[in-house]
């Protein structure tokens, strides 16, 4: 799904000469100084969402393995697509998260909340619909996306501590580390989800820079932060 061109109005001559637009134009860059320098409107950047066909060569076969997991190729991912360097770093991470000691609705747990906390839109929506997808309770998957923690007590550890890890910038206290094993997971399990943090920091990022438009199957979990 292509994004549409965002192209700023273009003032025409004509237009431009006149008073009204004129003194407009002086008070918007009179409120627009900050720190001696004046803020310019700017045109919209905007990423494609590649397809199969129009990836470059070398994201491909990540692309193909993304594909196969999803059922479908995600926007976010198609947009991801554009850098080879990218997505091949994400699907290395991808099937060591998706294939660790956690179950898929523990991982979709820290996901969410790497999304909400990361302000990440579009993946705020997706694993919302994962979550709920893999049976966890709606009233934690919304707790999450409200920024509270979920009710179950493992769920709410691993979210608090991922939570946790992006605020504090990875600088856990023992507060933090004794909560999280008290919850029943090891040292181990720790560790493991720097892995789900780093994987959601790639595919946030992403979302917040390429903004892709958010698929019909999510939209009804679209989250506004």
């Amino acid at each position: 799904m292509p994004l549409a061109d965002v192209e700023l109005p273009v003032i025409g001559a004509a237009l431009a000469r006149c008073a009204a637009v004129r003194a407009w134009i002086r008070q918007q860059a009179a409120g627009a100084c900050f720190n001696g320098n004046i803020k310019r409107p700017t045109h919209m950047t905007t990423f494609p969402i590649n397809t199969m066909e129009s990836a470059p060569d070398g994201s491909k076969p990540a692309l193909e393995q993304l594909q196969s997991a999803f059922g479908m190729i995600p926007n976010l991912i198609g947009a991801m697509s554009t850098s080879p360097v990218l997505i091949n770093s994400l699907v290395g991470l991808f099937g060591k998260v998706h294939g660790g000691s956690f179950t898929e609705a523990q991982v979709q747990i820290v996901l969410l909340t790497d999304a909400v906390t990361n302000a990440s839109s579009w993946a705020v929506a997706f694993h919302t619909t994962l979550a709920l997808k893999e049976g966890i309770d709606p009233a934690d998957v919304q707790a999450i996306c409200d920024g509270h923690l979920p009710k179950d007590s493992k769920f709410a550890a691993l979210s608090g501590v991922a939570k946790s890890m992006i605020e504090k910038r990875g600088r856990l206290d023992d507060e933090d580390i004794n909560r999280f094993l008290a919850a029943g997971f090891g040292k181990h399990h720790l560790l493991e989800v720097i892995a789900a943090v780093a994987a959601s920091t790639i595919t946030n990022y992403t979302g917040s820079i390429t903004k892709p438009p958010l698929e019909p199957p999510f939209q009804a979990h679209a989250w506004q932060g």
